[in-house]
């Protein structure tokens, strides 16, 4: 019974004897157990918090204050802007440049409160609605 069990899982031999590796069986790995050392099969999952997963906030003043929102979607940052700071022809200027920034990076732009938007990367993905109506004769 025990040399059917040892044989069942591959341990032992047809006739249920165990031998000992000799030296230089145990000194030097086969190839196929140095293979699957070198590549793992395993694969680590990404943990932890991602560079791509922040969000700036901005409240321009001025229209130069545009390139550092800009920059910001450059490197795949998502980007909320506050226009309470400016007239309604600077944020008229300032979305139409940053509609540009966002079509060349493949992003999107969304309005999400009376005077605020959400420029995001493509990497990223915005999931529900607002509920309330925007006077869209502001901006």
């Amino acid at each position: 019974m025990a040399g059917f069990i040892s044989n069942f899982f591959g341990v032992g031999d047809s006739d249920g004897q165990y031998e000992e590796p000799t030296a230089s069986q145990a000194a030097a790995p086969t190839e196929q157990a140095t293979n699957t050392r070198s590549t793992p099969k395993v694969v680590p999952m990404q943990g932890g918090k991602s560079v791509n997963s922040k969000i700036a906030l901005f409240e321009p003043k001025i229209y130069s204050d545009v390139k550092e929102v800009a920059t910001q979607l450059l490197k795949n940052q998502a980007v909320i802007v506050n226009f309470d700071h400016v007239d309604d022809e600077m944020a008229r200027r300032i979305v139409d440049f940053l509609t540009g920034t966002v079509f060349a990076i493949n992003g999107e732009i969304e309005r999400i409160g009376d005077e605020i938007f959400l420029c995001i990367p493509e990497n990223y993905e915005v999931s529900g609605s607002t509920t309330s109506q925007f006077d869209t004769s502001k901006l």
